[in-house]
């Protein structure tokens, strides 16, 4: 994957991951509210890798 689709994918996932958590609260199921909390953690880590991309690819440019 590309570092845009790394972040994109990610701030994804941190959105579906924060609204999974949000439901599972209101409606009390700790299942999903986990589920929520793995996600959200899951594209915190994409986003950190297309940083992490963009950071090779900028000491690399300038080799």
């Amino acid at each position: 994957m590309s570092s845009t689709t790394d972040k994109v994918s990610g701030k994804v996932n941190e959105i579906a991951g924060k609204a999974k958590q949000a439901a599972g609260k209101a409606t009390n199921d700790r299942e999903m509210r986990a589920k929520g909390a793995a996600q959200e953690a899951k594209g915190k880590v994409q986003t950190a890798v297309g940083k992490a991309k963009d950071k090779v690819k900028g000491a690399v440019d300038r080799m």
